[in-house]
């Protein structure tokens, strides 16, 4: 990524991700507390059209990148490895054009079989359990084939994931699913009409798929960000339900997203505090099955150490009954 690359992603969608809604807006501008201190009136602007920023405060303002150098008191280069990092939905529609004429397209669509993508999903602590979740999809990007783990959204784009490709294809939403007693049936991307009065979101989908392969009793529905850009619309859809429980990282992003939602909806309930040692559910997920495994490893290996040590054992008591029968002798 670039710089102007950077500038191109609008800044509503940045400050979105940050944690920062407007205060007001019309179809040219929109006013924002100021992001950069603790400030009751609205003295920060984007226009939205020239996609520039000025805080009435300071007398100062820029384009995106400046405004990232001046959130994080970072460098260019700092703005942009932040940046990359993150996946705007605005850049990834100009920097992947999803045409039947552009240079990418999806071969197939199937169950997940690939051993590669197996055992990828297992080092990341899941089994078959979510393999009714996700999908394996064959791509082609510039002439290259790929293959990665898709998780849908609601919009018919795909997240995809492998050991060396973490990408999406196709426009970016959230997803939304619903689990039911004993897995009876699964409805993916369900709309607000279908909604349930108890949902748990996750920022990304290997944290929701995680959630399915730990949790014995909940039924529901998840909701998955995809994006921390998405939390608007995440926002919107969590209106219906009476029962809201998180489980967003325990990282600055995931934080704010947090705070938003429990801003917006003070019944919602935020479970992080589970994995407090964890970047997310996920990690947490890892963490534990290493744990579990460990115990069952010595458990494995200590009847041959106990072998091994009955073995040296007799061969002690052997040299014992040889050093005394010898000296008997020589008595």
């Amino acid at each position: 990524m670039n710089c102007k690359q950077l500038n191109s992603i609008g800044l509503k969608e940045v400050l979105a991700a940050l944690g920062h809604l407007p205060a007001r807006q019309n179809e040219k501008e929109a006013w924002y507390p100021n992001p950069f201190a603790s400030e009751n009136q609205a003295s920060f602007k984007i226009d939205k059209q020239k996609n520039v920023w000025y805080l009435f405060s300071e007398g100062i303002g820029g384009t995106t990148t400046d405004f990232i150098q001046k959130y994080y008191n970072t460098s260019v280069k700092g703005a942009l490895a932040w940046a990359s990092e993150q996946n705007f939905s605005s850049f990834h529609q100009q920097t992947k054009p999803l045409k039947p004429s552009s240079n990418y397209h999806i071969d197939r669509i199937m169950d997940i079989a690939h051993p590669n993508l197996i055992l990828y999903l297992h080092e990341r602590g899941l089994t078959e359990k979510v393999y009714p979740f996700i999908k394996e999809l064959w791509f082609t990007i510039e002439n290259k084939q790929l293959y990665a783990v898709g998780f849908k959204n609601r919009s018919d784009g795909w997240e995809l994931r492998n050991a060396f490709y973490k990408g999406a294809l196709n426009k970016k939403d959230i997803t939304t699913l619903t689990l039911l007693p004993e897995n009876e049936s699964i409805n993916t991307n369900i709309t607000s009409k279908e909604a349930r009065q108890k949902v748990a979101v996750f920022e990304g989908f290997t944290d929701a798929l995680s959630f399915i392969e730990m949790q014995t009793s909940f039924h529901g529905d998840l909701l998955v960000l995809n994006s921390v850009a998405m939390i608007q619309r995440a926002i919107d859809v969590l209106i219906p339900y009476s029962e809201i429980s998180l489980f967003l990282d325990n990282d600055k992003s995931g934080r704010d997203c947090t705070n938003m939602i429990l801003k917006s909806f003070p019944h919602a309930k935020d479970f992080s505090h589970l994995y407090s040692n964890q970047k997310d559910l996920n990690q947490y997920l890892i963490e534990k099955k290493q744990r579990k495994a460990f115990p069952a490893q010595n458990a494995r290996n200590a009847p041959k150490n106990e072998a091994g040590n009955a073995e040296q054992q007799e061969d002690c008591n052997k040299e014992t009954r040889r050093i005394k029968k010898g000296a008997r002798r020589r008595m």
